[in-house]
């Protein structure tokens, strides 16, 4: 009996989709949606993402709607993962003006994503946040998801 292969489920915040317009990140960006057209990835974003992109300019706002229905999962936070964002605000993983980064990795933790990928160096992907976010999530019974650039994930 042959298993069918699991789709990884990445959570892609706004920073990947502005990256397909921005110069430096542009290939790995265009290269990571060429993929979840093609099935390889299922992207999940949050009501946090739609919200975020809704002041992104149009041709950002249009790269979610080119995507195939059935490869996009839109998933809202809730109290339990507006609770983690906060234990991770306790924990001083990130401050006040970083309250979306830390929502970003909550909701995709919660929602039990795979993969979180984000071009933002700064307040998730760095080995310091990481360990950060990782620590809360085990304390409050969580397995988070692996956090990389689009870089890492994308086949070259």
């Amino acid at each position: 009996m042959i298993k069918a292969v699991k789709r990884l489920r990445v959570y892609a915040d706004t920073s990947v989709f502005g990256g397909c317009f921005d110069k430096e990140f542009e290939g790995e960006s265009r290269k990571f949606f060429e993929e979840v057209r093609e099935g390889r990835f299922v992207v999940v974003i949050s009501d946090i993402t739609a919200i975020e992109l809704e002041g992104a300019p149009p041709e950002v706002q249009a790269l979610l709607t080119s995507l195939p229905g059935e490869q996009v999962e839109i998933i809202a936070s809730s109290n339990e993962s507006r609770a983690l964002r906060d234990a991770y605000m306790e924990a001083r993983v990130v401050g006040r003006a970083s309250l979306n980064d830390a929502e970003h990795i909550a909701v995709a933790t919660v929602a039990g994503v795979d993969v979180v990928v984000s071009w933002n160096f700064k307040h998730i992907v760095h080995f310091e946040k990481i360990g950060g976010y990782e620590g809360v999530n085990t304390l409050n019974g969580y397995r988070g998801p692996k956090i990389y650039s689009p870089r890492e994930v994308v086949t070259l």
